[in-house]
């Protein structure tokens, strides 16, 4: 339960090629473009990381796939923007779809971005070919709280003053904490921590908070697409509350990795490219 706790504390942690889009007026994040292909792959990292958590993935599908990959405003190193929240997020990368004519992309999300990948698929069904969900859940709160239900308007003055008041060693201190349940791979867990620690603090705080009181649960009846769900081997403990949660989505394919924590990408690489490699080739 230790794990699911640190899990909704810090949903943590609830790129890089010559064409590089800045952002504008419409985009709450930065993109970089690369590879090939006519058919495309949107990448959208999780809490408060870059989009290079992606690198040695997208790097697998650059030959066949135009890739465009995020990192979201606020977050490692990217300029802030105000009134951030999971809504306007998800509204920019619609718009970014739509306004770049991008066919039916494959959208893949770790983490929070495996949450926005699940309310794109929600809300625009007609813009996605395929989603695949890195370690992500409809409603992650839900897992400790069975009864959990979103608060209309979300007070989110005390993490925002933890979070902002906190000196730069201290917040160091509780990522390097929280980075124990989530990376396995010793040898990536400064980066994952670095990305942290560029990202701009009020942004954290207010992302923090708004992830925090998202619940897609109903709302995910609406996808059509088919979807791929990639869970850390430690939900295997807890299947029939994962299954729960997924129980709208009838298109869901779950499947539990075998080794290593929430980076899976990092941690049980073999699997899942494996897993990656079927779903996306499969027609």
């Amino acid at each position: 339960m230790n794990r699911l706790k640190s899990a909704i504390i810090l949903p943590l942690f609830i790129a890089l090629c010559v064409n590089t889009f800045g952002q504008n007026k419409t985009n709450t994040f930065e993109v970089v473009k690369s590879g090939q292909g006519s058919k495309s792959i949107i990448f959208i990292p999780g809490f408060s990381c870059s989009g290079e958590v992606w690198n040695e993935t997208k790097t697998k599908f650059e030959k066949d796939y135009t890739c465009y990959t995020l990192t979201m405003a606020g977050f490692a190193g990217v300029k802030p923007q105000p009134n951030s929240s999971f809504k306007n997020w998800e509204t920019s990368i619609a718009s970014y779809i739509k306004e770049n004519k991008i066919d039916k992309p494959i959208i893949i999300g770790h983490s929070m971005g495996g949450g926005l990948a699940l309310a794109l698929a929600s809300d625009y069904p007609e813009l996605i070919e395929k989603i695949i969900i890195v370690d992500a859940l409809p409603c992650l709160p839900a897992l400790m709280n069975t009864t959990f239900k979103t608060v209309e308007k979300q007070d989110c003055s005390v993490i925002l003053n933890q979070i902002s008041s906190a000196t730069n060693e201290q917040f160091y201190q509780m990522q390097k904490m929280s980075i124990q349940q989530l990376v396995a791979d010793t040898s990536k867990r400064e980066l994952v921590i670095g990305w942290s620690m560029k990202s701009d603090r009020k942004t954290f705080a207010e992302m923090y908070c708004d992830f925090s009181n998202t619940d897609l649960r109903e709302k995910i009846k609406n996808i059509k697409c088919p979807t791929l769900i990639l869970l850390e081997e430690y939900f295997k403990n807890v299947k029939p509350a994962i299954e729960e949660q997924y129980k709208n989505l009838k298109t869901a394919n779950l499947q539990y990795s075998n080794k290593g924590l929430h980076f899976i990408m990092y941690d049980d690489k073999e699997w899942y490219f494996s897993q990656l490699n079927n779903f996306i080739t499969t027609k």
